[in-house]
């Protein structure tokens, strides 16, 4: 099975090339990235949801942890757009780029797993309400889903909290949805920057509640 390639670039998202990716990340070259998160705004309780998913335990790098609601590499010979096959790809959920808003673009560092990740992440957002029905899993990849409140999330991601609670489903061994609440602490996530997380609280509250 041949390598992806990736585009590699500077800090400033000046193209200097392409490398495999194993290549990309041995070496932390920055290489773009397609962030999804769906978050949405429920008129019966008022609050603002945000979505995360749980990465399988047969993942290579960070396996069990939850994570941005989707996401992937983009190739070397695609374009943003074609980011948003992880979408239905991951989550089985047919959401169309022009379903998505654009939240920017933000430079992360990840340090996990051995090798250094530096991704120019392309951040979209989905705010329209989904169910965790509608969701049909890459079970290779994820293994659940989960929501917890904006407010609660923002908690825990500026420290005002060491746990909330969350609700969602995992595959049970029938690969069945198993629904629960969970309490969740930032240990519970893949290691992202505290300020990724700041940036996405900042990106969802603009988006769903000061507009």
């Amino acid at each position: 099975m041949n390598e992806e390639t990736l585009s590699i670039f500077d800090k400033d998202y000046n193209r200097l090339g392409e490398c495999p990716r194993s290549q990309v990340h041995e070496k932390g070259y920055w290489h773009e990235t397609f962030h999804c998160w769906l978050a949405h705004h429920d008129e019966n309780s008022e609050e603002v949801y945000i979505y995360f998913q749980l990465r399988s335990d047969r993942k290579k790098d960070y396996p069990g942890l939850l994570d941005i609601t989707a996401a992937g590499h983009v190739l070397s010979h695609e374009s943003i757009k074609d980011g948003v096959r992880e979408i239905q790809e991951e989550l089985g959920l047919d959401i169309g780029f022009d379903d998505l808003s654009f939240a920017g673009i933000i430079k992360e560092v990840l340090n996990g797993g051995g090798f250094v990740d530096r991704e120019l992440a392309n951040v979209y957002l989905y705010t329209k309400p989904v169910t965790f029905e509608s969701f049909t899993l890459q079970t290779d990849e994820l293994s659940g889903m989960f929501r917890t409140t904006l407010q609660n999330f923002e908690k825990l991601f500026f420290h005002e909290k060491a746990e909330v609670s969350s609700e969602g489903f995992m595959m049970n061994e029938e690969w069945e949805k198993e629904y629960m609440t969970r309490n969740i602490s930032i240990n519970d996530f893949v290691d992202h920057p505290i300020s990724y997380f700041h940036e996405i609280i900042k990106k969802v509250r603009r988006e769903l509640l000061e507009k």
